[in-house]
């Protein structure tokens, strides 16, 4: 799932970026290619489209805590995390370089500019949770967005818990 944008059918559901479709309507999707995927969608019904889903398999979220100046201890350039500070609760806890932010604190980070990303940390509490995906990753689901879209479309909602 590479784009899921706000209060549509996908985003009520649940979906997130990264999430990985396995079935729709009872058709494996492995081999398919996202041509196919959306056709299948087109196809479907307009209600009641069952869909089989990985959440986000190559996630992984890591629980930072604040330091006496409000950083958390990493550095990061258009959304990669490029650099951890030496005895920060970032190196501490595990976090990676080569990753790429997807959310804060539950809220989806992708698309947004830098200085929006380090907003949403400034604001957050003293312990923030951290999701993110190897850049890798990030790069095949991006490769064929344009991030125009990505920025305009994308849900960046604040999570109801």
């Amino acid at each position: 799932v590479c784009l899921v944008m706000k209060d549509l059918p996908a985003a009520m559901a649940g979906l997130r970026f990264g999430d990985q479709l396995l079935q729709v309507n009872g058709e494996v999707l492995a081999g398919y290619t996202r041509d196919q995927v959306h056709q299948l969608f087109k196809k479907g019904p307009i209600n009641g489209i069952a869909v089989v889903v990985r959440d986000r398999p190559f996630e992984r979220t890591v629980t930072l805590h604040k330091d006496s100046v409000g950083q958390l201890g990493f550095h990061f350039k258009d959304g990669e995390i490029f650099r951890l500070v030496k005895e920060s609760s970032a190196a501490r806890n595990g976090l990676l370089t080569e990753h790429h932010l997807l959310e804060v604190d539950g809220q989806n980070v992708v698309g947004l500019k830098d200085k929006e990303i380090a907003a949403i940390i400034e604001k957050a509490p003293v312990v923030v949770t951290i999701t993110v995906i190897p850049s890798f990753v990030y790069d095949h689901i991006m490769k064929k967005m344009a991030s125009s879209l990505v920025k305009a479309a994308m849900d960046h909602s604040v999570p109801c818990l």
